[in-house]
């Protein structure tokens, strides 16, 4: 009896064992896969992007502005993405990073203050009309006429896709904005909200109240949009429940 439960159990190890490898492999496989798909002309971007959480935590506003600017410029250079949502974030970055530094002024010098508000509405504004016209451009498009829109930005003739398999770089950026018809209106949503918050600050109450409304007709689960509305009228906070505090749309 004992030899037939031993004999089970090392069966069941043996499978469990040869299950974690295959998904381990077949992981590897498709992030490797998924890697190699990611357009190089901006793989620099991606890689710069991943610094942006880390300093906004430490509020290196400065170090802030200038990763945007570095990535911008990246994005600018290439016709796809001069006006694409990745650029609309950097902009939106850019009014979040304004509110942050114009909050912690110190001596609460109103002068600096408003400056930065100011700038801060200019990023905000720029944001919303990227995504605005984004949306509208690509919004209503399926996978295959995404594919059609993109050929002409994938010239196999580039240096940068020698040798390497263009139709897997087209067929990647299409499955990425299929994604971004979904997030970039919670994006958008989260933009209005920012300007909202501008104008609060700025002390124009009823702009700020119609940005808020805006983002909340957009996406009905902004609790930024929704907690800064109540700000307004007096209400009590909402806080996030524990599946929102474990992922936050908002943090686009």
């Amino acid at each position: 009896m004992n030899f037939l439960k031993n004999k089970k159990t090392r069966v069941l190890i043996l499978i469990l064992s040869t299950l974690f490898i295959l998904t381990f492999i077949i992981t590897r496989y498709y992030y490797e896969y998924q890697n190699r798909s990611i357009d190089p002309r901006i793989v620099e971007a991606n890689l710069l992007y991943s610094q942006y959480n880390e300093l906004a935590q430490s509020a290196d506003y400065e170090a802030i502005f200038h990763l945007l600017d570095t990535i911008e410029l990246i994005y600018k250079n290439i016709e796809h993405y001069a006006d694409s949502y990745e650029v609309g974030v950097l902009y939106n970055n850019r009014a979040a990073t304004y509110i942050a530094k114009a909050l912690a002024v110190e001596n609460n010098d109103s002068i600096v203050k408003d400056s930065l508000l100011v700038l801060g509405k200019k990023s905000a504004v720029k944001s919303i009309k990227i995504y605005t016209d984004w949306i509208s451009k690509w919004n209503n498009k399926n996978k295959e006429e995404i594919k059609e829109l993109l050929k002409p930005h994938f010239n196999k003739n580039d240096s940068v896709f020698k040798d390497k398999n263009i139709n897997r770089f087209i067929n990647r950026r299409a499955v990425q904005i299929k994604e971004a018809q979904v997030e970039t209106t919670r994006r958008l949503s989260v933009s209005l909200t920012n300007l909202g918050i501008i104008y609060r600050h700025q002390e124009k109450y009823e702009e700020a109240v119609i940005q808020y409304i805006q983002a909340l007709e957009l996406w009905p689960d902004n609790l930024s949009a929704e907690n800064n509305l109540n700000i307004i009228f007096d209400k009590p906070q909402k806080k996030p429940s524990i599946l929102r505090r474990l992922f936050p749309k908002d943090r686009l």
